[in-house]
């Protein structure tokens, strides 16, 4: 009588089959699917593995530089790091906070400062630039207790509602009346573009800039 099929896989009593794959690597598929889940273990355990790929060592860290320059006609001289904006340095370091920062990208013109009786935006200055340099800011315009015309034009017509942007809205129409660019509504609004207003009072901005320059 024929014997029964057994399972060599379950059957305790007969023989597993060999490996296919045993003869010719010397690892059967159970022992290499163990060691697999053994490595993956291992490599859950201590969450690293070696890449080989070798770590750039730091650079050296940033010098600071001596920076003199004048600021509303006081003269000052900061050790700052080489990277430091005109505008972090005006508002930390020398507590002239009527500088605005609005979008830290040159986008708003919110930190429009005087250099050398140029208009320029602080936050896109590095304060290394300006050594040796005159710096306004919206804090030098006044004569004391008495307003600068372009000021006292802004209260006049209204040309603001918020505040925040009116430093630089006011120290952008200055250096457009000394640039020449006032001559009229259109050429106010071209040249005063950098300079956004977020309440929109763009209109009343326009007169002021008008009777300022008159």
């Amino acid at each position: 009588m024929d014997a029964p099929d057994r399972d060599p896989l379950t059957d305790p009593g007969t023989e597993a089959a060999p490996d296919p794959g045993h003869a010719a690597t010397g690892v059967g598929r159970r022992g290499f699917l163990a060691g697999a889940a053994g490595t993956a273990g291992a490599l859950a355990v201590t969450g690293t593995v070696d890449t080989g790929r070798a770590t750039a060592a730091p650079g050296p860290p940033p010098q600071n530089t001596g920076t003199r320059f004048t600021v509303n006609g006081r003269d000052v001289e900061l050790d700052l790091d080489a990277r430091v904006t005109l505008l972090d340095a005006l508002r930390e370091r020398l507590a002239l906070t009527g500088t605005k920062k609005g979008c830290d990208r040159g986008q708003c013109g919110a930190c429009t400062v005087h250099i050398d009786g140029r208009r320029v935006l602080a936050c896109l200055t590095l304060v290394r630039s300006v050594h040796g340099k005159q710096v306004t800011t919206i804090e030098g315009l006044a004569d004391g207790e008495r307003l600068h015309p372009m000021q006292q034009a802004f209260v006049d017509c209204d040309g603001l509602q918020c505040g925040f942007c009116t430093p630089g809205q006011v120290m952008s129409a200055v250096g457009l009346v000394q640039e020449g660019r006032a001559g009229t509504d259109e050429e106010i609004r071209e040249h005063m573009s950098g300079n956004i207003c977020r309440c929109s009072a763009y209109p009343n901005i326009v007169d002021a800039v008008r009777k300022g320059a008159r």
